[in-house]
């Protein structure tokens, strides 16, 4: 298994921030980001990084797993030619 580099814990962090935010949004209809930083172009910075991390966590889903790519195989698939 790889090692987490600090972009690994970044972007997890940034995933967290998000997730909370969105919840909180969803429950309560209360945005903690634009509370925080208003409809300044830094909060919108903040939620590309956020979607940012979420693109770059799914591309190293495998990284952060310990699962290699070739080595991944599903239970139960065939192949089969049409």
């Amino acid at each position: 298994m790889k090692k987490l580099n600090w972009l690994d814990y970044l972007a997890f962090v940034l995933i967290i921030v998000g997730g909370l935010n969105w919840g909180l949004v969803g429950l309560f209809g209360f945005d903690l980001v634009k509370f925080l930083l208003g409809e300044s172009f830094l909060a919108r910075v903040v939620f590309v990084l956020v979607g940012i991390s979420a693109l770059y966590s799914v591309a190293t889903f495998c990284k952060m797993a310990g699962i290699k790519k070739e080595s991944y195989s599903p239970e139960g698939s065939s192949k089969t030619v049409a």
